[in-house]
This record gives C-alpha cells, sequence and structure tokens, in this order.
C-alpha cells in the first residue's frame, strides 16, 4: 500500500484528489495540510511513501516544505502539483529534491499514474515540464551541474563515494549521521537508477566525480 500525504491550501481540490487517490487499489491518503509548515509536521509524524505538494502555499511555500521534508526523509517521494509552469519553480523543485511536477490541468488518470510510479521510486514530469527542463538543460549544458535530479547534499554524498569513503567517513566528513548517510545514499541510488554503490561509483567517476586516493581522501 503506498501512503500518500496531500499539501494544498485549498480544500475542494484536497478533498478530490484524497477522493480520486483513495478510490484506486493500493493508494491510500493517510494525511492532509493546508500549508507548507504542517505539511513538513504531519509528513514527518506519519511518514508516507508520497508527499503531493502544491507550491503556492500559505505560511511555508511548497518549495521551502520540500527541502525541510527531503532533508529528515530523503528517500520520500515528492509529487508537485501546481497550476504554476514558471521555470524558475519548476527548477527549484528539482534542486529541492522533488521526482514529479505536474499541473493541476493533468488527466486523473496521469495524475494517479504519477503519484503511483513515484511511490515506486520512479520519476515523472509532464510532457511540457519535460520539454522545457530538457531545453533548460541544453542551453546551460556548458555549465549544468552533473545529476541535477540529485540534491546537493545527495550530490556531495555521492562525490564522496567516488572519492572511495564509506559510509561512516562520509558521516564525519559532511558531519551527518550514520542513518541520514545511508538514507540518502540509498535515495542516489533511486535517483541514479542503480542497484548498488559499485555502479553509482562507476556513474560518478564517468561524470567526473571523485578522485579515488589509498587513504580513502579526496585527491585535488
Amino acid at each position: 500500500m503506498t501512503r500518500v500525504v496531500i499539501a494544498d491550501d485549498h480544500p475542494v481540490f484536497r478533498r478530490g484528489l484524497k477522493a480520486l487517490l483513495d478510490g484506486e487499489d493500493g493508494l491510500e491518503v493517510v494525511g492532509e495540510a493546508a500549508d507548507g509548515l504542517t505539511a513538513v509536521s504531519v509528513v514527518l509524524d506519519l511518514v508516507p511513501d508520497v508527499v503531493v505538494l502544491d507550491l503556492h502555499m500559505p505560511v511555508m511555500g511548497g518549495v521551502e516544505a520540500a527541502k525541510q521534508i527531503l532533508d529528515a526523509l530523503p528517500s520520500l517521494g515528492v509529487l508537485v502539483l501546481t497550476m504554476h509552469e514558471d521555470d524558475e519553480l519548476v527548477f527549484a523543485a528539482m534542486k529541492a529534491g522533488a521526482r514529479g511536477y505536474l499541473v493541476k490541468t493533468t488527466d486523473d488518470d496521469e495524475i494517479v499514474r504519477a503519484v503511483q510510479a513515484i511511490g515506486a521510486g520512479e520519476a515523472i514530469f509532464s510532457a511540457t515540464i519535460a520539454q522545457r527542463m530538457m531545453g533548460y538543460f541544453t542551453a546551460i549544458s556548458s555549465k549544468a551541474v552533473v545529476f541535477p535530479q540529485l540534491t546537493d547534499r545527495e550530490r556531495d554524498v555521492l562525490e564522496l563515494m567516488a572519492s572511495g569513503l564509506d559510509n561512516t567517513s562520509i558521516a564525519h566528513r559532511l558531519s551527518l549521521s550514520g542513518k541520514t548517510v545511508r538514507n540518502r545514499v540509498s535515495a542516489i541510488f533511486t535517483k541514479l537508477q542503480v542497484a548498488d554503490r559499485a555502479q553509482a561509483i562507476v556513474r560518478a567517476r564517468e561524470a567526473g566525480l571523485g578522485s579515488p586516493s589509498q587513504d580513502g581522501t579526496t585527491v585535488t
């Protein structure tokens, strides 16, 4: 069963989306929030599989809410479902770690499929958003950050993995707990679609990350 939290400040939309998702086998809406701050609290309390998040909410916006949620629960799937297709918001949501971005005019069936896909660890974007993402990253390819689907902290972890550090050493280097590092490594595997650490390291080194050395530190 994929457990879902809905965060949107429009109660009519929340009720409609809850009815849609609860009507599907394998999906269960376990919580709701009407603002970003409440969304963070509800998600951290219930630990669902997916949070469906609007970007424009009172008290705290969706991008900041996503950052705080994924900082604590990096493997959780965030689906942005909003009326806005603004490029700045799209890429801010991606940088925060969202794995999906759809507009509210999307067909019900597509929304259901997106929630199911993200609950299964996949990433999904509407066709128009995907096109704009491709255009954006093509335009800045000469200076683009590698693996843009990763958060900055996940990229830091991957860089150290590619440099030969184990989880304990990464935790010490980044002043993180061992559990947080393990969660971030798991999120990296999902986002890069690799099966294990060895494959992730190969992908990272092919992209120019990390420089292995005998003492397990990064060579600069």
